[in-house]
């Protein structure tokens, strides 16, 4: 099956925190496996967490063992570099943005200030799934 979704990092926390709503959940449980990809920039977010307790990373390190991870390649790079100029967003944000507007994929974060100011990206923000 082909990606359909960019999984941003503030969704991955949640998701596997527990504290996105059931349907979120069960949602994100049924594509996880086949149609969710994340960014380099999130896999570096996610892993460089450094908790108390190590044992706090392995979820973290199993979602990434299971998903696509996309990589910082020119294509991303130019669209994040026009994307800083144009809207004035964060690096991470900007290269999270790219990734998902190169590969044709909807971005799913909770985060939705910084990335509606991106008319061409789709996100779906995973707590207010109705």
């Amino acid at each position: 099956m082909a990606m359909t979704f960019l999984l941003d990092t503030n969704a991955a926390i949640d998701y596997i925190g527990g504290t996105l709503p059931g349907k979120a959940i069960a949602w994100l449980d049924s594509i996880v496996d086949t149609e969710v990809a994340i960014s380099v920039i999130n896999q570096i977010e996610m892993l460089g967490f450094n908790p108390d307790n190590p044992a706090d990373m392995l979820p973290f390190e199993e979602l990434v063992d299971t998903l696509v991870i996309l990589p910082l390649d020119e294509e991303v790079v130019t669209r994040s570099i026009a994307l800083r100029k144009r809207h004035k967003i964060k690096l991470p944000d900007a290269i999270v943005a790219a990734t998902a507007l190169v590969h044709g994929l909807s971005l799913i974060s909770r985060n939705e200030s910084d990335f509606k100011k991106i008319p061409d990206l789709k996100t779906i923000n995973p707590h207010t799934l109705l």
